[in-house]
């Protein structure tokens, strides 16, 4: 589970894994009673903090040399969009691009290279973080309950 959520969050991975993958194995495992919400949230959780946080180092190291990596110009339609909401919502963007998966990996690396405040990004994205993991929550309470 925490591998799943730090790869599908983290930059560059995030582009080729899908969150798909992550419910799919979440709902096998809660379905089968291997792993109940109380073991799979927190890893859930743990696992895309530390994905975005990889992120945001990521994009605060390299600055605006970010732009030129391969797979970011492979994806440029993505970064765009993450760019036009970081520079619409400013910090909420932190918070929005968590529940979009197209630009859900981009968006931490796009706030590292603006420069944004270490401890702001961190309370931000925690923020967002507990509440997808809500969302995973009742997701997977909701596939049982239609199963």
């Amino acid at each position: 589970m925490p591998l799943l959520a730090f790869a599908e969050s983290c930059v560059g991975l995030g582009l080729i894994i899908s969150g798909v993958l992550l419910l799919l194995v979440s709902a096998t495992l809660y379905n089968n009673d291997i792993a109940g919400l109380e073991v799979l949230l927190p890893l859930a959780f743990f696992g895309a903090l530390l994905g975005d946080h990889a992120g945001y180092y990521f994009g605060r190291t390299l600055g605006a040399k970010f732009h030129q990596i391969g797979i970011i110009k492979k994806y440029q339609a993505n970064v765009e969009k993450a760019e036009g909401i970081i520079r619409r919502y400013g910090n909420a963007a932190i918070f929005i691009g968590r529940f979009i998966p197209a630009i859900r990996s981009i968006i931490p690396a796009l706030v590292g290279v603006s420069g944004i405040e270490r401890l702001r990004y961190s309370f931000i994205d925690a923020l967002a973080c507990l509440c997808w993991v809500l969302a995973l929550a009742a997701i997977l309470i909701g596939i049982v309950e239609l199963l």
